[in-house]
């Protein structure tokens, strides 16, 4: 398999919103393992197919720090949020060396496909949960500095000015 290129900070396939996949195919299944692949490499513990240059809506999570095992989701979808949030600091591989406190949602509920196709649903809390929301944010082109407060985008963009919101 391949080690996929990484996109970066203002490439346009970053802020659009991606595509369903309607069939998971051979093609499909060897570029969800070229993700996952892609994600350890770079020493991720989130990838989203827009951050290798593919606008469609796919993500790899890494389910335990210890890389034991990586979900794959084709199409996911939140489909239940706690009212609970909850501030936790965030980095992107897209955006290396830059780690922002980002509130999110302290529970959540995913549904999606799995790389053979059929129908899958968890549930995810505290950090897993923060980075199910943080790659499904991609697939809609939101990206982790829009979920800042006013004032926190005022100053990253004084921090950051060649970064386009």
């Amino acid at each position: 398999m391949a080690i996929l290129n990484i996109k970066k900070f203002n490439e346009p396939v970053l802020r659009k919103k991606c595509e369903e996949i309607n069939k998971i195919d051979k093609e499909t299944e060897d570029f969800i393992v070229d993700m996952a692949q892609t994600m350890v490499k770079k020493d991720g513990v989130g990838l989203a197919a827009p951050q290798v240059g593919v606008s469609k809506r796919v993500i790899v999570v890494m389910t335990d720090l210890a890389g034991q095992r990586i979900f794959e989701m084709v199409n996911p979808k939140i489909i239940k949020k706690s009212k609970e949030t909850e501030f936790g600091k965030e980095g992107c591989l897209s955006f290396p060396g830059i780690f922002l406190k980002i509130k999110r949602m302290k529970e959540i509920e995913v549904k999606g496909l799995d790389i053979k196709g059929r129908k899958i649903q968890l549930k995810a809390e505290g950090f897993l949960a923060r980075v199910f929301q943080h790659e499904i944010d991609h697939l809609d082109g939101i990206l982790f500095f829009h979920r800042l407060s006013f004032i926190q985008k005022i100053k990253f963009r004084i921090k950051h000015p060649r970064i386009h919101f």
